[in-house]
């Protein structure tokens, strides 16, 4: 083994029960959920158990209750000894990330995503969709298309074959009826409360400035791949200047995996709810090794894995 990822999802990841058996089973994973839900001022721990679903999707609470859960499942696999060479994370993920590099403590991850969270839940305007298997030309014509009605632009680039498009929801949509017509098989709504990741972000991305330049945030221990750029990033004002320009900016996922394997990354564990980033990251670095931990049967799993790995190196 050359060198290891610690990767964290974003939105979207969320599931009622998530976290649970962690709680039950790893003092290290209660402590957090605990502690968020003092931090917080309401039961994460609730919301990640019981749900109800409708609750759990709202942004003002997906938000925290994701960065709770992968970052008590983060702690628990702390245990193990096995350390990452960089982190990132997908969208909100990006804090986890800062989390696991000693960027943030605790207190100032929750209560930044939780303000991060405020802000982007009040933009309501626009829609986003998943666009899969398009060409480059087809993508850029289907935007040139919409663009005629009105703002669209790209989200994420989640992987070679995936790209989420954001903005008016009628550009969206003109955008997305056009790619279809010229022989793009699938375009996929989301299911969100606004077009993240687009200009509409902006006036959130720049509340987001202020609050931030109160925050605690230090040089990271370990180098985290930005979502705005996709490049090495350690220092703390580095940090502070990117975090609100994320919030508008499009998410370069499938660049950043690719920068890590540039630096020789060949092991990625994805820590949090589901197995999305496993997903893409098999189209983006089919050669690569990646796991999940999300339970404890994962958690296990993987730690033995890995201790097998590196015991073949």
């Amino acid at each position: 083994m050359t060198k290891t990822a610690f990767l964290f999802p974003g939105q979207g990841s969320q599931f009622v029960g998530m976290g649970m058996d962690l709680y039950s089973n790893f003092e290290s994973a209660k402590k957090i959920f605990d502690t968020a839900d003092s931090i917080l001022g309401k039961s994460i721990t609730k919301l990640c158990f019981e749900g109800p679903e409708e609750d759990l999707k709202q942004t003002i609470n997906t938000q925290p209750a994701i960065v709770t859960m992968s970052i008590a499942a983060l702690e628990v696999f702390k245990e193990s000894g096995i350390k990452a060479d960089y982190t990132a994370g997908h969208s909100l993920g990006e804090y986890c990330a800062m989390y696991a590099s000693g960027v943030m403590d605790l207190e100032h991850t929750l209560k930044a995503i939780q303000k991060r969270a405020e802000l982007m839940n009040s933009v309501s305007n626009g829609s986003m969709a998943a666009v899969l298997n398009a060409t480059e030309e087809q993508l850029k014509a289907g935007l040139a298309e919409g663009s005629k009605i009105g703002y669209v632009d790209i989200a994420n680039y989640n992987s070679p074959v995936q790209v989420v498009i954001t903005g008016d929801a009628e550009a969206v949509k003109a955008a997305g009826d056009f790619m279809l017509s010229n022989g793009v098989k699938r375009v996929v709504p989301l299911a969100v409360s606004g077009a993240f990741h687009s200009k509409y972000m902006e006036s959130a991305g720049n509340e987001f400035k202020e609050f931030v330049k109160n925050l605690t945030i230090n040089n990271a221990e370990i180098p985290v791949i930005t979502n705005v750029d996709a490049e090495i990033t350690t220092n703390a004002e580095h940090f502070r200047a990117k975090m609100p320009k994320q919030i508008h900016s499009s998410v370069h996922w499938t660049q950043t995996i690719q920068k890590m394997v540039s630096e020789g990354v060949d092991t990625f564990i994805e820590i949090g709810p589901g197995k999305v980033l496993a997903g893409l990251n098999k189209k983006i670095a089919p050669e690569a090794i990646v796991y999940n931990i999300f339970d404890k049967e994962s958690l296990e799993k993987t730690i033995r894995a890995l201790n097998e790995q590196m015991a073949e190196v």
